[in-house]
């Protein structure tokens, strides 16, 4: 028989402020890479021997979703050491992998604690694992479950079988906003180095840094962290650098069209901003390519090397512009 989720680690389906908390710090990238959970075997409710095994990473995120939507059921939950990485990217990277699977039930001694040989794994980690090698090191059979966990209920009480729809990968709206705050955060650690930059050359009356400067790079980081991924399904191309260099493109002309109302004459100064902020849209846009569905490895090592190049000549000559316009008005 069986051992009982007595001698285990147990699990509460209930989420606390702590971690309602936590999550939020994550989202706005405070302490990200600390955000995760002790990896091994967790016991949910009273599992026995009979109880199903579901398998996750050690984001402490895609835990604490994933027993919310297992309140009042008896589980065994294995957690994968994935250094705090969710399912799918850290398939892509291999830590949720056969290897760590593997081991992980033999260091939790899953094969003492269950009858069955079944694990229900996410879809989205199946790019990491070898179903067949886990079988044949691990005698444990490797069932994929649905996209999302609210669907595990459902996959559970109807012998593990999904409606197509759980298979299918979505990416709305709300999805795409709640991954936004992550990309300004990254964005403005760069972007304040550079505003600091500015401020100290133009203190030292090096170069004369105007509003427009600040307000032209803040709208572009706005277009490509924030407008584009929103809107991403809308605009018009694939690449997503393509797509940021669009959004980029209507914010520069919007503000240089502003700025030529308000009677500046600075062709150079306006010519500059045509070049920069376009392209860095179009570099803050293509880092979402990292958080989104849309896209393959390959597919993304391909845009990067054509559109790279580009955004580094389009930067680079914009800025030598802007710095010729504080000479020659």
């Amino acid at each position: 028989m069986a051992a009982c989720c007595s001698e285990n680690q147990t699990l509460s389906a209930s989420l606390t402020i702590m971690d309602r908390l936590g999550s939020f710090k994550a989202r706005w990238g405070i302490a990200r890479m600390d955000h995760s959970m002790k990896a091994g075997l967790y016991a949910m409710g009273r599992p026995d021997g009979h109880s199903p095994v579901l398998v996750t990473s050690n984001y402490k995120m895609t835990v604490d979703r994933v027993r919310k939507n297992l309140a009042g059921r008896d589980i065994w939950l294995l957690v994968l050491d994935t250094d705090g990485i969710n399912v799918w990217c850290a398939a892509g990277k291999g830590t949720f992998g056969t290897e760590e699977l593997v081991s992980r039930i033999h260091k939790t001694g899953l094969r003492e604690k269950v009858d069955h040989r079944e694990l229900i794994l996410p879809q989205l980690g199946a790019t990491g694992v070898s179903a067949h090698e886990v079988r044949n090191r691990s005698g444990f059979k490797v069932v994929y479950g649905p996209i999302r966990s609210e669907d595990i209920p459902y996959f559970l009480d109807n012998a593990m079988t999904v409606k197509p729809s759980m298979r299918k990968v979505r990416f709305s709206l709300l999805d795409r906003l709640v991954l936004t705050p992550m990309e300004i955060v990254i964005a403005m650690e760069l972007m304040l180095k550079v505003f600091g930059a500015m401020a100290i050359l133009s203190a030292l009356g090096i170069l004369p840094v105007e509003r427009s400067d600040y307000l032209g790079l803040l709208g572009s980081v706005f277009m490509g962290t924030f407008v584009s991924p929103l809107l991403l399904p809308w605009i018009p191309g694939r690449a997503f650098s393509f797509k940021g260099m669009i959004t980029g493109a209507l914010w520069a002309i919007s503000l240089v069209l502003f700025m030529f109302s308000k009677g500046s004459t600075n062709w150079l100064q306006l010519a500059s901003y045509i070049l920069i902020l376009p392209s860095l849209s179009a570099f803050f846009t293509m880092n979402f390519t990292g958080s989104s569905t849309y896209t393959s490895l390959s597919g993304v090592e391909k845009e990067m090397k054509t559109a790279l190049p580009f955004i580094v000549t389009s930067l680079s000559a914009g800025t030598l512009i802007r710095v010729a316009s504080f000479f020659i008005s």
